[in-house]
């Protein structure tokens, strides 16, 4: 590890593609003595096991315009990263199973067709031809969003490393933090061990372990993990392009470029930090998934593996600075859709600090709504 500054204008916890993409937008906006402490290497927690999947088919006002934002920035984010993030639009099919998620759906794309998001109603024989092998008996109706779509996560996060790196932020990997020090409400400085980097500001993007690092600074978040898992079978000739979910039995599947099929489902997990994979979820997914896509029997799968979802008690992301401790900033919580909001997350957050204003109002997922009683209630997530 090289030498540790002892000052920084910032310090950000955490090395995926959240702290990266702040780091990024915080050098963009002229900050210039950025630190950034990763405890492993980079990709290693939350961002390296997602799925990767990037949707704007939300239920929330909120929850849309970060998506829909994120995909803007999606779309050209290779060439201003100078960097392939395989960034790819085959859209996402929607399946709904009942007239109570019909009804649902619709209220969904009135207002995604308000914010510019060109989602629509599919019937079954236009699904079919969008996904050739569906079942089209496993559902009633569907939904399509042709620019929603799919990104390489490691390659999304290490491009937002190195242009960050480029404009001077300093990322230590295999460097952890081990404590924040408050004085007077306000945030001092980050301890590494014996050495302590002096900084007005924290920035937690610390995933997995976002509570803990919120406890260094006193702070208690509602931030827990919770293992998920995804399966990727072997490589084949192109299928289809498009991602296939279903919320109500909470799966979801895509082709990668490469050919092969990415796919994960959620169910009932205990809160801890286990991301080791079973068979018993296994067992659990191909007889979800072969309702939908029988073809799938056919393929062979390559490896299985687990990662975290850090939750929040409504599933929504814990955004901006906490009303305790001034200067510290968390971006946690993002109960599986981290990934996908990223770009837009990362240009909020940086605004917040830099003393700009939010393209996107943030305000409703501040920490104290729990507090408040104002949980986030979002009709259209995978659990």
């Amino acid at each position: 590890m090289s030498e540790l500054p002892k000052t920084a204008d910032i310090v950000i916890i955490g090395g995926g593609v959240v702290g990266t993409a702040i780091a990024y937008e915080l050098a963009k906006r002229g900050v210039k003595n950025i630190v950034v402490l990763e405890k492993s290497y980079l990709s290693s927690g939350s961002t390296g096991r997602c799925g990767a999947g990037v949707r704007q088919q939300w239920g929330l006002e909120m929850n849309c315009r970060l998506a829909k934002g994120s995909v803007d920035i999606f779309e050209g984010l290779s060439e201003e990263l100078d960097y392939d993030i395989e960034f790819r639009q085959g859209g996402y099919l929607v399946l709904a199973h009942s007239d109570s998620q019909v009804a649902q759906f619709e209220k969904n794309i009135t207002l995604q067709n308000s914010l510019d998001i060109p989602s629509r109603f599919v019937d079954k024989d236009e699904a079919k031809e969008i996904c050739p092998p569906i079942n089209t008996n496993a559902f009633i109706k569907a939904t399509y969003c042709p620019t929603d779509g799919h990104a390489n996560p490691f390659k999304t996060n290490f491009g937002y490393a190195r242009a960050a790196e480029r404009e001077g932020t300093k990322i230590y990997r295999y460097t952890e933090a081990t404590g924040i020090n408050v004085e007077n409400g306000r945030v001092q400085a980050v301890r590494i061990g014996d050495d302590a980097i002096s900084t007005p500001i924290v920035v937690n993007t610390a995933g997995p372990w976002s509570r803990e690092v919120a406890a260094m600074a006193g702070i208690d978040i509602p931030t827990y993990s919770e293992r998920h898992q995804i399966l990727v079978t072997e490589p084949v000739e192109r299928i289809f392009d498009t991602m296939v979910i279903s919320f109500q039995i909470g799966i979801y599947l895509q082709q990668v470029p490469h050919g092969s099929f990415v796919m994960g489902i959620g169910e009932k997990e205990e809160q801890s930090q286990n991301i080791r994979a079973s068979w018993q979820w296994l067992e659990f997914i191909t007889k979800e998934l072969l309702d939908i896509l029988p073809i799938l029997k056919e393929l062979r799968i390559v490896r299985q593996w687990a990662g975290s979802y850090n939750r929040t008690p409504d599933a929504a992301p814990i955004l901006g600075e906490h009303p305790e401790v001034a200067g510290f900033f968390n971006a946690v919580g993002f109960s599986g859709h981290g990934f996908m909001i990223a770009p837009m997350t990362a240009v909020c957050i940086a605004e917040l600090i830099t003393g700009g204003e939010p393209p996107v109002d943030i305000s409703p997922l501040s920490a104290d709504r729990y507090d408040k009683g104002e949980l986030i209630v979002e009709p259209s997530v995978v659990g």
